[in-house]
């Protein structure tokens, strides 16, 4: 089964590498750069090989689901992948794009509860497609957490010295 059923990663690796496009072309700019951000803030060298590991853990997740439920059998659980896809993609956009963190945190906490209902509902049709996704579902929430702090600081008005 996993020979005939193996060519499937193919297209859940290109959604997520559709997906992973936008944060390289909504990148953060010199507006980013002046607003003090945390101490715990992330170096920025750590965030694509973060970002490829996670991706490639979401596509081997949903080729889990997929292959284990099928199309009719997995189908919230895939469409819940694909919603946390979109908005995963649109939060560059909001954010880096647009310059809109308190958009970006709204869209944060929908892709939160997005992944985190996709793990409730992946459980049952594969335990291991479910904990592949809580690596997940911990950075959007620290990610989410540092959207936040960030908005905050910039409707202070806050800059870097």
């Amino acid at each position: 089964m996993f020979e005939s059923s193996a060519w499937m990663l193919l297209p859940f690796f290109g959604l997520c590498a559709l997906t992973a496009t936008t944060g390289a072309v909504f990148r953060p700019g010199p507006w980013y750069e002046v607003i003090p951000k945390p101490r715990w803030t992330p170096p920025d060298w750590l965030f694509p090989p973060a970002w490829s590991l996670l991706y490639c853990a979401l596509a081997v997740s949903a080729w889990l689901l997929w292959r284990d439920g099928g199309w009719s059998g997995a189908a919230l659980p895939l469409a819940l992948w694909l919603l946390q896809l979109v908005l995963n993609a649109a939060w560059s956009w909001l954010f880096f794009g647009l310059r809109r963190p308190d958009l970006a945190l709204i869209d944060a906490v929908a892709m939160w509860l997005a992944a985190l209902a996709l793990i409730i509902v992946a459980f049952p049709i594969n335990a291991w497609a479910a904990w592949l996704l809580v690596p997940y579902l911990a950075w959007v929430g620290f990610a989410t957490a540092l959207n936040r702090v960030i908005w905050q600081r910039m409707r202070a008005g806050m800059v870097a010295e």
